[in-house]
């Protein structure tokens, strides 16, 4: 495979695998290095590449166990899930703080789910994924991908109206 073919392969998804580190690892800096070092590991094995079907699928699995070694290594102070992707330059001041702290609370609800529910979360609702590439990714089954996404989506759901009405039922 020659650089460019590997460019031309990679490109494509490197913002997906940054977005992903980011996610997992809160610190712009640990996810650039994140990303750079799963695109190392791809060009090291650049030959044996064509035996993969998904390429994407792999590198997205690769930063998600990088991710979780680098979490689980002593380097690790802070795991945080933030949501900064959404902006929207056309609605009132007001409306602009409701949104920005509508999510904040996502994101504070997000940081209590279990690891594997918000993995589903950051894939299929903030990296557009289908459930057949995230049950790939996780090593999970379809059904064990789609119950954990709708047991989180539920979660965030029920808190959120909560916090929305300040714990009045």
């Amino acid at each position: 495979m020659t650089q460019s073919e590997f460019l031309n392969t990679v490109l494509p998804f490197k913002d997906k695998v940054y977005r992903l580190a980011k996610r997992l690892l809160i610190s712009s800096e640990e996810a650039e290095d994140a990303t750079q070092e799963v695109l190392i590991k791809l060009w090291s094995n650049k030959n044996k590449m064509e035996a993969y079907k998904n390429i994407e699928a792999f590198s997205m699995t690769m930063t998600k166990n990088l991710c979780f070694d680098k979490l689980k290594s002593k380097q690790a102070q802070n795991l945080k899930i933030v949501h900064t992707n959404y902006e929207d330059h056309n609605t009132s001041l007001q409306k602009q703080v409701e949104t920005t702290d509508s999510l904040d609370w996502v994101g504070k609800i997000i940081e209590t789910l279990p690891e594997q529910q918000r993995m589903v979360i950051q894939l299929r609702d903030i990296e557009q994924y289908d459930l057949d590439e995230i049950s790939k990714m996780l090593d999970m089954k379809n059904t064990a991908v789609r119950v954990a996404l709708s047991r989180a989506r539920k979660t965030i759901r029920e808190q959120l109206t909560n916090t929305h009405n300040y714990g009045i039922k």
